[in-house]
């Protein structure tokens, strides 16, 4: 069973091929030699540069493409900073308030926790009774 390619598949990947810039410029000669031999207009199709005229394939090409691509990709910039910048003010809020949901002091430590720390204190047989007498007094400080 053989398989015909179909022509204007074979067309398309060599027109491809000259574009590529992966492709070597001999290749891309032996495409352009075998595109003229099926009888393709390759006029406009340029090898050393890989660029092609749009108008001899049917495309509309706006000139102002790139530029319309660069006020998009700026726009796109902006919009992130914008959000990266709300993103950042509501972090700064969040633990803003976190902290003063638990009470956090100065050292960035939770009072809460410091306070149950010197009760555990107490009642540690292992704990000296120097440092039993200073958590005892930092609890009546706190209390």
């Amino acid at each position: 069973m053989s398989h015909q390619k179909n022509p204007a598949n074979v067309v398309r990947g060599l027109k491809a091929a000259i574009h590529n810039p992966n492709v070597s410029e001999e290749a891309k000669q032996r495409d352009l030699q075998r595109l003229q031999e099926m009888g393709e207009d390759i006029t406009g199709l340029t090898s050393a540069s890989g660029d092609f005229d749009a108008q001899d394939e049917g495309h509309s090409a706006d000139p102002h493409i790139f530029l319309k691509l660069d006020q998009h990709e700026d726009a796109m910039k902006q919009v992130t900073k914008q959000m990266l910048e709300q993103g950042e003010e509501e972090m700064q809020r969040s633990a803003s308030a976190a902290s003063a949901d638990l009470d956090i002091d100065m050292n960035g430590h939770s009072k809460t926790r410091v306070l149950a720390g010197y009760k555990a204190t107490l009642s540690n047989p292992r704990t000296s009774e120097a440092a039993k007498a200073h958590a005892e007094q930092v609890l009546e400080e706190y209390a």
